[in-house]
């Protein structure tokens, strides 16, 4: 729940986090305008219900970390395609390793069930968007991260809620402080909560008296329901479903909030994409990431409960699908328009080897394509005559492969 979806990154923007991998990290060294700062935010935090001896303790002898503000200020140049976002995020892989979680905690999850009313697949995508099942919290701590954007470049009004929400919250023991550690931007735990969002929404679901994000599994996937119960989220409903458009479709002035009665959309000739026909009751708006070329969707009330979660439509629909991978179902229908589709996070992992092994210095190989892997991308595509655009995709790893 990275507030940089929010209010910075462009929906298919490449993750800030790979992006910015190669950046030299700034010295974190006393700051006298930090310093006087911080001190001039104790009587506001006092307010917002930060008792001294919690601000003191948590923030003598705090540096800045700047290099927060370089993500801050970042203006990515880098945008990724939609075919491209879904295959990283919802691939075999964490297909797979969904599918095993979900009956590691099938206890759990039914329970989660039961009381918020939110499905185990739905609650499992979630979590392995936003942290790749516990494995990617952010290495950020939150204290030292949230004093810095409190004190300098844009939103400091915004981070200060989310620095005092932080500071309550290690004053109320959840969560031990030097576990406290997430994005630059403040989000942490298995499905990555604001803290802000903690107070509101967190759950102590396993009965220890704390609600605990980053070390109870069981307080996160609840916690995790009941923000989307929150959010409108309706038992027992789909999210929506693929649909197959009639030739010559205008997708003109249509959305995600632009819902309509499902009997309109059948009078305009819209079908399920296995060609049966649309339910008979409801309203649905169309989703069209890739335009009407490319898969289309129409989305329910259960669709803008996931958006929530992050405001991006592409990210909404990576859990959305997810979610339906984790139940059984079935890739698109419908390809993307494009000649040279995406790479799962496997083969990303294959085509950093095969640059390696060309004599590449692209760091470890991690999956991650940064700024490294993007330009040795790009000689690579020049070596072979293709376009030297730095993506990553089926054509080039074909090409690698074959030598």
């Amino acid at each position: 729940m990275d507030p940089t979806h929010k209010f910075m990154t462009p929906p298919l923007t490449l993750l800030l986090g790979a992006a910015l991998l190669s950046c030299a990290a700034r010295a974190q060294t006393p700051n006298p305008e930090f310093d006087t700062c911080l001190n001039g935010l104790r009587a506001p935090a006092r307010a917002a219900g930060v008792q001294d001896a919690t601000f003191v303790q948590h923030t003598q002898g705090l540096v800045p970390d700047m290099t927060v503000i370089d993500r801050l200020n970042f203006q990515p140049e880098f945008r990724t395609a939609i075919w491209d976002y879904m295959a990283g995020l919802v691939d075999e892989e964490r297909v797979e390793q969904g599918k095993a979680l979900m009956a590691q905690h099938a206890e759990t999850l039914a329970r989660v069930n039961e009381r918020f009313g939110v499905d185990p697949a739905t609650v499992v995508a979630v979590w392995g968007v936003e942290s790749n099942f516990g494995q990617s919290f952010g290495k950020s701590p939150l204290v030292q991260s949230l004093g810095t954007l409190s004190c300098f470049g844009r939103r400091q009004a915004y981070f200060r809620g989310e620095f005092f929400a932080t500071l309550r919250i290690l004053q109320a023991g959840h969560i031990a402080p030097e576990r406290l550690v997430g994005s630059w931007a403040g989000a942490f735990g298995h499905t990555q909560f604001m803290p802000s969002t903690f107070e509101r929404l967190a759950v102590d679901f396993d009965g220890d008296g704390k609600a605990n994000l980053m070390d109870s599994t069981t307080d996160a996937l609840a916690s995790t329901a009941n923000f989307l119960q929150k959010a409108g989220w309706q038992a027992g409903q789909p999210w929506g479903f693929e649909v197959k458009l009639p030739e010559n479709f205008s997708a003109a002035g249509e959305g995600r909030r632009s819902k309509r009665a499902m009997s309109e959309w059948t009078a305009r000739g819209v079908l399920r994409v296995d060609g049966s026909p649309l339910p008979a009751s409801g309203s649905a708006g169309l989703l069209t990431l890739a335009g009407p070329q490319g898969p289309a969707f129409l989305v329910l009330r259960n669709f803008d409960a996931l958006y929530s979660y992050n405001a991006a439509e592409s990210y909404g629909l990576a859990i959305a699908h997810l979610s339906d991978r984790l139940r059984g179902g079935t890739p698109f229908v419908t390809p993307w328009p494009t000649d040279d589709p995406g790479i799962s996070r496997a083969e990303r992992r294959e085509l950093q080897t095969l640059l390696i092994q060309r004599g590449h210095d692209i760091g470890m190989v991690d999956g991650m394509l940064g700024d490294k892997s993007r330009a040795a991308i790009r000689a690579e595509q020049e070596r072979l005559g293709q376009e030297a655009s730095g993506r990553a995709g089926q054509k080039l790893l074909k090409a690698l492969r074959g030598g």
